[in-house]
């Protein structure tokens, strides 16, 4: 059974960072893409940052572009938000889920592409 567990979520005022953690469980990690995606209070889910399985390749919201970093460690199952110069509608809730393909290169946007999410973390930015 495959399980993704975030952390590291928490209250920051603006400008600040954080970093977001995934483990991972139950599938071999680095056969597939990994994704972030976050949800609003009132708002659809939506995409934030996408790694493929060698962490060759990433893709970011224009939101999002040069403030955020992903990346992963293969050899500890875990995938990695960095966010960084935080805004107040950065608040939500980050989701990390895992590509439903193992394909070389693959970096998704899509939520219809993942198969499997983790609970959750909320970040909430102050102004």
């Amino acid at each position: 059974q495959v399980q993704l567990v975030e952390s590291g979520g928490g209250l920051v005022q603006a400008g600040g960072s954080l970093r977001l953690s995934c483990a991972a469980s139950g599938r071999t990690f680095s056969s597939y893409a990994m994704g972030w995606f976050r949800q609003a209070p009132g708002k659809e889910r939506e995409f934030v940052a996408a790694i493929s399985r060698s962490g060759g390749s990433t893709y970011y919201a224009d939101f999002v572009k040069g403030r955020f970093t992903i990346s992963r460690d293969n050899a500890k199952n875990t995938v990695y938000l960095q966010m960084n110069a935080l805004k107040p509608e950065d608040t939500a809730v980050y989701y990390c889920a895992s590509d439903r393909k193992s394909t070389y290169r693959r970096v998704s946007t899509r939520l219809d592409e993942y198969d499997y999410w983790g609970q959750g973390t909320q970040v909430t930015v102050s102004s």
